[in-house]
């Protein structure tokens, strides 16, 4: 177990990966869905004030990071027109679950539940995203899955109340950072080795 100031580190790694994810959408090698990135800006901070309720301490630091890092990316994409904005109905769908996911908060306001529902509505936040990483990996910031998951993993091992409003939100970022990047690592790898493949010779008829 870690000493519960480690948190702080984990705040820095979440945002160092947000601050290159929006350096990467600046210069347009990134392509955020505006969806899940305006979704994942909402929900980590409606998460904080929970836990803030809740009295969780420290590692309410992450839940911050988590939702201030995604503001900078909207802004950037914003800027400089770089994101997503083809909104599918697909998107629409996972936009209207996630909201009722928060509409569910605001009326029970319990804190354990509110934080049930901020991961159940960032995981849907975040279909858009996934479908976009498996279908155009080189759209997306594989570091910025590195360094978030990393910095959950840190806040996990700082834990020292096992109640859900504590640890269940690193707990889900790990798992989808882990979900995210590998799917664009193998995904990228995948595709490289596909434009990689010689294709038939002169001679050949199908």
């Amino acid at each position: 177990m870690l000493d519960p100031q480690w948190v702080f580190l984990s705040a820095v790694l979440g945002l160092a990966g947000s601050v290159r994810y929006a350096f990467a959408t600046v210069r347009g090698t990134a392509r955020p869905n505006v969806v899940t990135w305006a979704l994942w800006a909402a929900v980590p901070l409606i998460g904080f004030s929970a836990q803030l309720d809740a009295g969780v301490g420290l590692p309410a630091v992450q839940t911050l990071a988590a939702g201030a890092g995604p503001v900078a990316v909207v802004a950037c994409g914003l800027l400089t027109r770089h994101l997503l904005v083809r909104i599918s109905t697909f998107d629409k769908v996972c936009a209207v679950v996630a909201a009722i996911a928060l509409v569910v908060w605001l009326v029970l306001d319990q804190a354990p539940l509110v934080v049930v529902c901020v991961v159940v509505a960032d995981a849907v936040a975040a279909l858009p995203t996934l479908v976009k990483a498996w279908r155009d990996p080189c759209s997306e910031n594989l570091l910025f899955y590195v360094l978030v998951g990393i910095g959950a993993a840190v806040t996990l091992m700082t834990i020292t109340s096992w109640e859900p409003e504590s640890w269940a939100f690193a707990a889900y970022v790990c798992a989808l950072c882990t979900v995210l990047g590998g799917t664009v690592f193998t995904r990228r790898r995948v595709l490289r080795r596909v434009l990689q493949r010689p294709g038939p010779g002169p001679g050949h008829h199908g």
